[in-house]
């Protein structure tokens, strides 16, 4: 049986790149969306793509407990329950430092964001998820390639990822017995103003520096959205979605 109710989604890095295109997606196929990031003015940029959608912009820093909780209220008071979370915000931290560089404030910022930040979030979206009706919802993390793979000069970004891996696991696992459906998107060069120097360069694990190939974030959009429209009895644990020609399976 079709579900001709309204879809309510949170997405987090909303204010550009894949949590925009993500956001502009869902918009477009009829869902409410909670627009969560740092930057107001880049929420409502977001909002401002889809004019006939329903959205709301709510500035979160995803790494403080009472604004995410505050995300989640804000969310719930407009629009009734929570459905879906793609649990996007992240930050790279500062690139191409040697490990032994690395300042301490730039590794706690970036686990602060990718780790303890989608780990509130999903614990804020899982508690309403729990006790709504009817029950259940779903949460996907946004991954990436290194969450497999690392690429050199990237500790504090790789860990975080490979941790988020182990957080998709252990939410799907205890989100069965309340249909919390859990999975992970693992994203490989999407085409966004985070990636401008793939074309123009990237360090490579046999440290030459080599343009790589981008693909259309749009691609990853529909991806996110197919993975959200399943029924809550199937899900995609984790997918993969990369530049075909990017190299990942042969780096290193």
């Amino acid at each position: 049986m079709t579900d001709t109710r309204t879809r309510i989604a949170v997405v987090t890095g909303a204010g550009s790149g894949i949590g925009r295109a993500v956001s502009v997606e869902l918009l477009r196929a009829g869902w409410s969306v909670a627009l969560a990031g740092r930057r107001t003015e880049t929420l409502e940029g977001t909002a401002a793509l889809v004019p006939e959608g329903a959205a709301l912009a709510v500035r979160t820093d995803v790494a403080r407990p009472e604004e995410v909780a505050a995300l989640f209220a804000a969310t719930v008071d407009r629009f009734g329950r929570v459905d879906l979370l793609f649990n996007n915000a992240g930050t790279f931290g500062p690139g191409g430092v040697p490990v032994e560089e690395l300042p301490y404030d730039a590794w706690r910022h970036v686990v602060d964001t990718n780790l303890n930040g989608a780990f509130l979030c999903a614990q804020a979206a899982y508690r309403r998820m729990k006790e709504q009706d009817p029950q259940g919802g779903r949460i996907i993390n946004n991954g990436s390639i290194s969450a497999h793979t690392p690429r050199p000069r990237s500790a504090a970004y790789t860990a975080t990822k490979h941790a988020l891996t182990g957080l998709t696991k252990s939410l799907a696992l205890d989100g069965r017995p309340y249909r919390i459906a859990v999975g992970q998107i693992d994203i490989g060069n999407a085409a966004t103003d985070m990636t401008p120097r793939m074309s123009t360069g990237a360090l490579q694990a046999n440290g030459e520096v080599t343009p790589e190939p981008v693909m259309d974030v749009a691609d990853v959009a529909r991806t996110v959205r197919h993975m959200a429209e399943l029924p809550l009895e199937a899900n995609v644990q984790f997918a993969t979605v990369l530049a075909t020609a990017m190299p990942y399976v042969g780096r290193g």
